[in-house]
């Protein structure tokens, strides 16, 4: 294998700096890469650059995954003050690119690739050109900071670009002919041979020990940096698909308790399920006060219109309108690609879907369960045992009394000293009127005029 002169003198200087006291972090990027992986990457870099760690190789396999998450990962990569190394171990496409092309060393197993990071929409065809101008930038002034080729990562991003000769690392001229992505209508997508070919990796390595035997680095400790279990929570909970569970589960309790009477279990599950639905989305920046704005107004006129106003109407819909809207906002993010439009659309669906499913279903059922008879006991009152819904309105039948209200025809009467409210048998009786009660119909008092 041919190594350029140059890099072997970048690896000769590189490891005089390292030394031979700082030690080696070994940092997965394994999978989607969602928005809980910043605050991991952020908290190996602080702890190596606190360590005065001699490097940090991020070992990436992935397709791709958030653009936000990935271009948070890539400042926090170019701001280090550790010396940092991509191992492509099989893939870095899209987002896994542009992460690659932010560290200072790009290495490469064989039978890799790199590339294919342009942005789609829902129907997976290209995006607009606001987001794919955006993409093309990021991706060239990344590969700038790190002195490799410009025109190759912007044509990883935009296939409508086409580069008519490329000078390799051996000063050999690379055309379309030889790289099929420099011709106009492909995307740029590297194989491990050409990314070495033209400067974009450094090496091509079997295994992370070959990189750091390579680089001189082979007898310094390796830390294997691990996510907390903190860190796994949240990228568990912001998970395209498990956020819209709990979302679900959180909105399935509420209702469930806003149906029976008291506070209990449905309730304290439907709120421990929102806030860790919430909390896990305002920790990582899917969530912002706008979004807690959104998410208390709608809370707050849903309550009003269960707790005040009677009837369901207009302030009630509005409130559940702002809850989902809400919901929604966080779902996608500051910065959302098409894709998380879509997971945002589908897990929204999903949960109201799954929401009344649940809920219907649990409200033929789970009554007539054995657990339910268990957690709420219920007997019948009979009369002969003494219990009656009775108020004793009955005494009060052939009393006379006058009005202190217009019955129209409910209001309000004075019998016998004590204030009642009544109601006449339909017929407008005005304040000041004498009245006697002449029935009681499910407790409630029915008199007419004298």
């Amino acid at each position: 294998m041919k190594i350029p002169f140059l890099f072997l003198l970048n690896c000769f200087i590189a490891s005089v700096l390292f030394g031979e006291d700082g030690s080696i972090y070994h940092v997965p990027i394994h999978g989607t890469i969602d928005m809980g992986l910043p605050h991991y990457i952020q908290r190996v870099v602080d702890e190596a650059e606190t360590n005065n760690a001699s490097a940090i190789i991020f070992d990436i396999d992935t397709f791709g995954g958030r653009v936000d998450a990935a271009t948070q990962i890539k400042d926090i990569i170019l701001d280090s003050k550790v010396t940092t190394i991509a191992f492509i171990n099989k893939r870095a496409i899209s987002a896994g690119a542009l992460i690659s092309l932010s560290c200072d060393s790009i290495f490469m197993t064989p039978g890799a690739s790199i590339g294919a990071a342009t942005a789609v929409d829902l129907q997976g065809k290209k995006a607009s050109e606001k987001v794919i101008s955006y993409m093309r930038e990021e991706m060239a002034s990344t590969a700038e900071a790190n002195n490799r080729s410009r025109d190759v990562a912007t044509a990883m991003v935009d296939e409508e670009l086409s580069i008519d000769f490329l000078l390799n690392m051996q000063g050999d001229t690379l055309t379309a002919e030889d790289v099929e992505g420099f011709a106009e209508g492909k995307l740029v997508t590297l194989s491990t041979h050409l990314a070495v070919q033209l400067g974009i990796a450094g090496g091509e390595f079997k295994t992370i020990e070959e990189v750091l035997k390579y680089m001189g680095l082979e007898d310094v400790e390796q830390i294997k940096s691990k996510e907390s279990w903190s860190e796994k929570l949240v990228r568990f909970l912001t998970n395209p698909v498990v956020a819209p569970l709990f979302m679900s589960l959180g909105m399935l309790g509420l209702f469930m308790e806003i149906k029976s009477p008291g506070f209990g279990i449905p309730g304290m599950v439907g709120l421990i399920c929102l806030a860790l639905f919430f909390g896990s989305h305002f920790l990582v920046g899917l969530a912002d006060m706008t979004e807690v704005i959104f998410l208390f107004a709608g809370i707050a006129l849903i309550l009003l219109e269960v707790l005040v106003i009677p009837g369901f109407g207009v302030v009630g819909i509005s409130g559940i309108v702002l809850v989902f809207y809400a919901f929604f906002k966080m779902l996608i993010g500051v910065y959302p690609s098409p894709e998380d439009y879509y997971f945002a659309y589908m897990g929204l669906s999903v949960g109201i879907i799954t929401s009344i499913l649940a809920g219907v279903i649990f409200y033929k059922t789970f009554p007539h369960t054995e657990l339910y008879k268990r957690l709420i006991p219920f007997s019948p009152q009979k009369s002969e045992e003494g219990f009656t819904i009775s108020k004793g309105y009955e005494i009060l039948v052939g009393e006379k009394g006058k009005t202190v209200t217009d019955l129209r025809p409910s209001g309000k009467v004075e019998i016998m000293g004590k204030y009642y409210q009544a109601m006449s048998h339909g017929d407008y009786i005005e304040n000041g009127s004498d009245i006697v009660v002449d029935g009681v119909d499910e407790n409630q008092i029915m008199v007419k005029k004298v």
